[in-house]
């Protein structure tokens, strides 16, 4: 039989236990505590994603409608065995709390039915087939009332009993009250004495030397023998009744019982299945309340080994520092069939043996049918089996020592792995001497490698980095660590071998400086050196990996404005024929009137036989006008094409000038422009149109274009002579009136305020960049936009842009009475 999981304390070493006992504290009953116990380790590729899709469906449910039915989860199971044997019955409490736990099932059917199918698949499929029994609610309606005790109306003959009852206790406290009366008057007892109960029976308290005088029954004497309890002989007889009564009672009361589970017996079986699915209900949302505790999701799964994991957090190291009010560096790792083996390095304290047991939970509670706190782009995969070996497993009682234990769980691992097992072994080979320890990790490094084993593997041996490096399938990751400030930043890099800085961590905590010469003698500069240098190349390589990214950020933005502009103007022109198209139409109007008064002119003329010459000048003059029309809309649709085309040619230009490569840019020298002064005349670079400088800064100005005031670059500025304006503000006047009308309209219109309650996070975005670009546009510089607070996930999103986007001076939460984290304020440039 092939062993899933070893060893058998797993769960503890990676801390399962504590989830399991986080999903108990989150059930309703026992019955789902009970599942919770019967949690294990899943490799079926459709139970696991079944699992999964429930959990994610309630979770949403969940955070959507919180009218979901959470009360009276009782495990009646043990209750309704007992009556399988004929005769024997359930207690009025066992009755009440099965009544409680149908009503609840009844709730839990009616509301998953109502919910959509195509949001809940799964949720109402499970269902589905469930059938509750009106008939058994029914009769115990009949039998006990909304408060749990038996109706007088359960049978006739228990309403007789009760009613007869009723009756005879009446008289009894009549009576009993006009012998108290009647004591009081003679002496026998003190004014302010009252009727007392004693072994069920009503007594009058009388001092012990007056009870004789009270014709009655002793029934029993305070400790101190100074009072004695008389039941007066006129009610003995009527109690005696009473009591026969009760007891007739409670015999119609068992009977009624008894013939009550006669009568549900048959539907037992179905009973036991209506709370096997009470249990299934209260551990599926027990997981699904964990997952939102947790931030968990379903990520994207495909039924082979593999991890393809972005932002992965270890949920109970979350929970922790959350506590303390601190964030968890989230870990990002890749196992695939290429490379399935991962050899971590790194400084001791560096996050190494996290990451390992971060992969060793995640995995495990994925193939226990838990939602992990993971990014949705991630991909996760199955394994048959999971090993893992971290810690000290030293054994008094077996003899072992560390290094030995280690050794037992290897020859283990050999023996048992394949392809679809993931290994996890923290700080390989150590626990021995290093020259041999680290031979026999590479020899077992080898062999899991041959096996095509998923492991993920921690060191600090320098012959199992250069293995790692020069061996197929298996890949170096490396802790990084700040070298400047010497603290570790827990963040896995994969690629590189990490550094232990042993040399660094000795000198920062104070290690005298001989002693480090002396082991960098012993050791030797040049291993110190190697060290060194691969730590700067590490370095090195985050800088430039940073830049390039600054880089393609640029550029795209570059791209985006680019496109705006081009669009803009393609609007523009748009606007400009449609209103062209209008004049057109009104000139064609006013000149077919003046077509129509200069042919009545001329029949006037030729009535009254004008010279000829004259009708000739009035027609030259009417065609010259439409001429002139003609010309005035050909100058301007050449006008908007020739801002269209210098957009095009600018675009070209700069992808020319694009390198291919970073390290062949060459800067091209600057010509000096000219200082500016507050009314010059400016054009930005490849552009005509004409604006005026208002201020100046050290590094940008404000210009006017028209009615839209704009900060930028002084580098991006040419200045114009005066001359130059006025030519181009000329072929701009016929156009700029409608831009300027236009954004004016548009400012009227503006609203500074976005909801984005209920998008997701792409969509929100993408809505709120067009929502700065028209603020910009607009010189708008406040901005309200409500994303709600729910789990803060989209708030973090869109503060994230926020912060990364240059127009944007500053965001904050709004003020507590209107809104508060509900909404952010964004203060722009």
């Amino acid at each position: 039989m092939m062993v899933k999981i070893y060893p058998q304390n797993f769960e503890s070493k990676i801390g399962f236990d504590r989830v399991r006992a986080l999903l108990k504290s989150n059930c309703l009953g026992e019955l789902g505590k009970a599942r919770v116990d019967e949690v294990s380790f899943l490799t079926d590729f459709k139970a696991i994603q079944l699992e999964l899709a429930y959990a994610d469906e309630f979770a949403k449910l969940t955070q959507e409608n919180d009218a979901f039915p959470t009360n009276y989860y009782f495990d009646l199971r043990q209750s309704l065995s007992k009556i399988k044997t004929e005769g024997r019955f359930l207690e009025v409490l066992e009755l009440f709390d099965l009544k409680r736990s149908l009503e609840t099932i009844t709730a839990i059917v009616r509301f998953l039915g109502n919910q959509k199918e195509e949001l809940y698949p799964k949720l109402k499929e499970l269902v589905q087939p469930v059938q509750v029994f009106p008939y058994i609610k029914e009769r115990i309606d009949q039998i006990i009332s909304q408060h749990g005790k038996i109706k007088d109306q359960a049978s006739p003959e228990l309403g007789r009993i009760r009613r007869e009852l009723l009756n005879k206790q009446n008289n009894v406290s009549k009576r009993l009250h006009s012998i108290l009366r009647q004591a009081q008057r003679d002496g026998l007892v003190d004014e302010d004495t009252t009727v007392s109960i004693r072994d069920g029976r009503p007594v009058i308290p009388v001092s012990s030397a007056m009870k004789r005088r009270l014709n009655g029954i002793v029934h029993d004497e305070s400790a101190t023998g100074k009072t004695a309890y008389v039941e007066p002989s006129e009610v003995v007889e009527i109690n005696n009744e009473i009591r026969e009564l009760e007891y007739a009672e409670k015999r119609e009361v068992v009977r009624i019982l008894i013939e009550f589970s006669d009568d549900i017996r048959p539907y037992l079986d179905e009973l036991f299945g209506l709370y096997d699915f009470l249990g299934t209900i209260d551990f599926i949302r027990a997981k699904a309340r964990l997952a939102i505790q947790m931030e968990a999701i379903k990520p994207a799964m495909e039924g082979k080994p593999q991890l393809f994991w972005e932002k992965a957090v270890h949920p109970l190291l979350k929970i922790a520092l959350d506590r303390e009010k601190r964030k968890v560096t989230p870990l990002n790792i890749e196992l695939s069939e290429e490379k399935h083996l991962l050899l971590i390095s790194g400084p001791n304290a560096g996050g190494k043996s996290v990451c390992l047991k971060t992969v060793g939970l995640l995995q495990y509670m994925l193939q226990c049918g838990l939602l992990i706190p993971i990014d949705e782009t991630s991909r996760v995969g199955i394994f048959d089996q999971l090993f893992i070996d971290i810690g000290d497993e030293q054994s008094i009682e077996n003899d072992l020592s560390t290094y030995s234990s280690h050794l037992m769980n290897m020859k283990h691992f050999l023996k048992f792995t394949n392809d679809k097992t993931l290994v996890l072994i923290d700080e390989f080979g150590t626990g021995t001497e290093p020259m041999i320890g680290g031979a026999i990790a590479e020899a077992i490094l080898d062999q899991l490698n041959q096996e095509r084993t998923f492991g993920v593997i921690t060191t600090h041996y320098t012959n199992l980095k250069h293995f790692a490096s020069s061996a197929d399938g298996i890949e170096n990751g490396a802790m990084l660590y700040d070298n400047h400030r010497m603290e570790p930043l827990f963040q896995l890099q994969i690629g590189k071998p990490g550094s232990s800085f042993a040399f660094e961590i000795a000198r920062k905590i104070g290690m005298p400086e001989s002693i480090l010469e002396e082991a960098t003698n012993k050791v030797g500069k040049d291993h110190i050196n190697f060290d060194k240098h691969l730590r700067d190349i590490v370095r090195d390589k985050r800088y430039w990996e940073s830049k390039r990214q600054r880089i393609r950020k640029v550029e795209r933005s570059l791209d985006e404005l680019a496109e705006k502009y081009e669009h803009d103007l393609g609007d523009l022109s748009k606007q400009r024929k449609k209103i062209m198209d209008e004049a057109k139409e009104e000139a064609a109007r006013v000149l077919a009137e003046a077509n129509k008064k200069v042919e009545n002119t001329i029949r006037e003329i030729r009535e009254s036989q004008a010279e000829k010459e004259k009708t000739k000048e009035i027609r030259k003059q009417l065609s010259t006008y439409i001429e002139q029309v003609e010309e005035v809309e050909k100058a301007d649709d050449e006008w908007i094409n020739k801002k269209i085309q210098k957009l095009k040619e600018k675009e070209q230009r700069r992808d020319k000038r694009r390198p291919e490569k970073p390290e062949k840019q060459k800067a091209t020298p600057k010509k000096k422009k000219e200082e500016l002064e507050p009314g010059d005349k400016v054009k930005i670079d490849g552009q005509s149109t004409i604006g005026e400088v208002l201020e100046l800064g050290d590094k940008n100005a404000v210009v006017a274009f028209g009615q839209l005031r704009t900060s930028i670059s002084r580098k991006k500025l040419q200045k114009v002579s005066n001359n130059e304006a006025k030519k181009e503000l000329r072929g701009t006047n016929r156009t700029l009136p409608n831009v300027h009308r236009k954004l004016f309209e548009k400012r009227n219109t503006f609203k500074s305020e976005i909801d984005v309650r209920g998008q997701r996070a792409e969509e929100a975005i993408t809505n709120i960049q067009a929502f700065l670009d028209e603020a910009i546009m607009l010189d708008v510089r406040e901005l309200r936009i409500l994303h709600g607070k729910g789990n803060g996930i989209l708030r973090e999103m869109i503060r994230s842009f926020l912060g990364a986007d240059p127009v944007v001076a500053s965001y904050r939460d709004e003020h507590v009475q209107f809104g508060g984290a509900g909404i952010t304020i964004v203060e722009l440039s």
